[in-house]
């Protein structure tokens, strides 16, 4: 019987954690969402450290943020 109880906790646990996941990827993906060449794009890529950029981002940042 204690086992039973045991394993319900667990599994609520596990529940809440799953939730708390989802809602902090869920964040993450919303928090990235600029539009490449828009002018907060431009400022991140400003502030973001020049070895850090991919070489896609390095041409994106050329002909949207330079030119």
């Amino acid at each position: 019987m204690e086992s039973i109880i045991v394993m319900e906790q667990c599994n609520k646990r596990m529940f809440i954690m799953k939730k708390i996941a989802l809602v902090l990827f869920l964040a993450s993906q919303l928090m990235a969402c600029t539009e490449v060449g828009s002018e907060a794009w431009c400022t991140d890529m400003k502030e973001k450290p020049k070895g850090d950029w991919t070489a896609n981002e390095a041409g994106d940042f050329a002909k949207h943020c330079v030119f």
